[in-house]
């Protein structure tokens, strides 16, 4: 049996997440009560069934502070009994959450009398604290629309083996933020940046004259050089801890160029040799 465990801020998709394992065939508890999880993984293990074998539940801050607090516990007990069990962990910044309950007009599950949403915010961000540093796997969906934030959880979730390391490579473009879940973040701005270049400027660092801009630059292949040697060494000791992701930041100054360009080149070195390698791009579509 494997378990995923579903958790965020509330506006941060966890639902959107859950829909799509659904989809994808998992069987499927939003909100469930964490007091409840032994009791889930009990019935569903001695069932054998395979209606169970992919199980996924949401848990949230509607939950007594001493049951989510147990949570890593039981985590790490159902990890020793041979159970696989996993916990993602979805967030997004406090303007962008803001706006999306402006925008929906749904009500926080901890608003009430004397807490206004930003309080209710806070208060809910303090009580999943032991979940959010338990996590396996963060996704920061503060500029992730729906379609990417489903994409991510097919090619990261439903297509990673069990016992095998996800490595996602993602742009960013620092005038929008660096992602919140990258595990090593490598800043590529102090490299010859093609948007000086007007016959550059609309293009990608995916396009073929930007390719080869940067391909002539040696402080380009040197950088390159040099992140490709930190992580065939750090991977190895992933690996060894069991960790199920990792996540890997590189950014510019726009995200469009010099970190598309990188990110490119690592997905595609680190793909010869690891099967769940995946490469985003968080700003390609804005301008640099």
């Amino acid at each position: 049996m494997h378990l995923v465990i579903v958790s965020g801020l509330s506006g941060s998709g966890k639902s959107v997440a859950l829909n799509m394992l659904e989809d994808l065939g998992w069987y499927c508890i939003d909100n469930i009560p964490a007091g409840l999880l032994n009791a889930f993984i009990s019935h569903s293990v001695r069932l054998k069934s395979r209606i169970y074998e992919r199980s996924a539940v949401g848990l949230d801050a509607r939950n007594e502070p001493d049951e989510i607090a147990s949570v890593p516990h039981i985590v790490r007990e159902l990890r020793k009994s041979g159970i696989g069990c996993e916990i993602i962990y979805l967030h997004a910044d406090e303007n962008m959450l803001l706006r999306r309950y402006g925008e929906t007009r749904r009500r926080h599950p901890l608003l009430r009398e004397g807490i206004d949403l930003k309080g209710a915010m806070a208060e809910e961000m303090r009580l999943i604290e032991p979940i959010t540093y338990s996590a396996d796997l963060v996704i920061d969906t503060t500029h992730t629309s729906v379609h990417e934030l489903r994409e991510m959880i097919r090619a990261r979730v439903e297509k990673r083996r069990s016992g095998r390391l996800s490595i996602m490579f993602e742009s960013f473009g620092y005038k929008y933020g660096i992602p919140g879940g990258a595990d090593f973040v490598f800043d590529a701005r102090t490299l010859p940046n093609p948007y000086w270049d007007p016959l550059l400027q609309p293009l990608s660092g995916r396009d073929a004259p930007v390719i080869a801009f940067l391909e002539a630059q040696p402080a380009v292949q040197a950088l390159l050089a040099d992140i490709i040697g930190f992580l065939e060494r750090r991977i190895p000791l992933y690996q060894e801890n069991n960790r199920g992701y990792l996540t890997v930041a590189i950014g510019c100054t726009g995200g469009q160029h010099r970190s598309v360009f990188l990110v490119e080149r690592l997905s595609q070195h680190f793909a010869a040799r690891y099967p769940d390698v995946v490469a985003r791009h968080g700003s390609l579509r804005s301008s640099a």
